[in-house]
């Protein structure tokens, strides 16, 4: 059943993005980029083409293939990441752009695109040294633990295997994977989050960290960055660290726990798109101040934004990591090593978005107004 509600989950999403394309074919490319709006652009709240910058240029949903020949008429991909969630729903949705395409050139591209309900790097394993055994052209993977699959993929490379990774997470950097699409900044994204959080709390007051998945690259490195960047000012302390699975439910009862330990919190740093929605819900159960950052585009964070309960989200831009990575699947299969035709890691943007943005961000993605 929850395969059935995912698949209608993607269909609408589909369905609101080639609206959102149809609106933007019958205005210039300007004003469809955000590069010049005139206010009546702008849904209301918005009060100039400025404001609307940051929401026109976290999310790309225009795309082309480059002008690369495949060598053949048909590829059959792999792809397993860390765990059935909307996040991957979005990435989904670029990499079935990519394959329509590439079907409007001649070229059938299939792939099978699975995880599991919960992350699990004994999981991926099993996915990947399964799929090794079967008839890919590549096999891609968002890393769940770095210490874990990096050695899997090494092996499977040195046997032959086409092997990249890509969405959030990276192997380990003497890995021998081929190449990486997706996020090159988490500690970045984590560190700019907390400096956000900092300066909203004047640069004193105790928070909280929820990582995520514990091993994962992404929700690790953000972690690292929040760390690093608390560990400046001398008035601001973390007095808890927790690891919510990519579980909203599971970072609801944490932050409820944390508050119950610390009912004087100042701020709760969320390293994943799970946990500002179980945050923000403890938050608004308790009437704590307690300020939130977190990541990405979940529809009930983008609310709770709107609303002033989460204070900023970091956008990361889904629908282009599955594009490219689809498009650098092909260039691999047929034989060819980062250089010219692309780079060992493509590097996507991530947007920090405001109270501001929350409304035009909703209307882009969910036709929420």
């Amino acid at each position: 059943m929850h395969r059935v509600f995912r698949k209608l989950h993607l269909v609408i999403l589909v369905l609101i993005i080639m609206i959102v394309l149809a609106a933007c074919s019958s205005t210039s490319p300007a004003e469809c980029s955000g590069e010049t709006s005139s206010p009546a652009d702008i849904p209301s709240g918005e009060g100039s083409s400025n404001e609307a910058q940051p929401v026109r240029s976290a999310v790309d949903f225009d795309h082309e293939l480059d002008s690369y020949v495949p060598q053949k008429d048909h590829y059959n991909f792999y792809f397993t990441y860390k765990t059935v969630h909307p996040w991957w729903d979005a990435v989904a949705l670029g990499m079935e752009e990519a394959q329509r395409q590439f079907l409007d050139k001649g070229i059938t591209v299939t792939y099978e695109y699975m995880a599991p309900e919960g992350a699990s790097a004994d999981d991926q394993t099993k996915r990947l040294l399964q799929a090794e055994h079967k008839d890919y052209d590549v096999i891609g993977v968002d890393v769940a633990d770095e210490a874990v699959i990096s050695p899997v993929i090494d092996g499977m490379v040195e046997s032959g295997t086409k092997v990249m990774t890509f969405s959030s997470s990276d192997a380990s950097g003497d890995c021998k994977r081929i190449a990486y699409v997706g996020n090159t900044h988490n500690y970045e994204d984590g560190a700019d989050l907390t400096e956000a959080l900092c300066e909203k709390l004047e640069y004193k007051g105790k928070v909280a960290i929820l990582v995520g998945s514990k091993g994962a690259p992404c929700h690790e490195d953000r972690a690292r960055g929040a760390r690093d960047t608390i560990a400046k000012y001398k008035d601001m302390e973390i007095v808890a660290t927790e690891y919510d699975m990519d579980s909203v439910d599971l970072a609801y009862e944490l932050t409820l726990k944390i508050l119950k330990d610390n009912p004087d919190l100042d701020g709760i740093i969320c390293c994943n798109m799970s946990n500002p929605v179980g945050a923000a819900r403890a938050i608004k159960e308790t009437g704590s101040n307690a300020v939130i950052v977190g990541m990405d585009h979940d529809q009930e964070a983008l609310r709770y934004l709107d609303e002033g309960m989460i204070y900023c989200l970091g956008v990361q831009d889904c629908y282009s990591i599955g594009f490219d990575t689809l498009q650098v699947a092909v260039k691999i299969a047929d034989g060819n090593l980062p250089g010219e035709l692309f780079p060992e890691k493509t590097d996507e943007i991530t947007t920090i978005i405001y109270q501001k943005d929350a409304a035009l961000m909703l209307e882009l993605l969910y036709g929420d107004i």
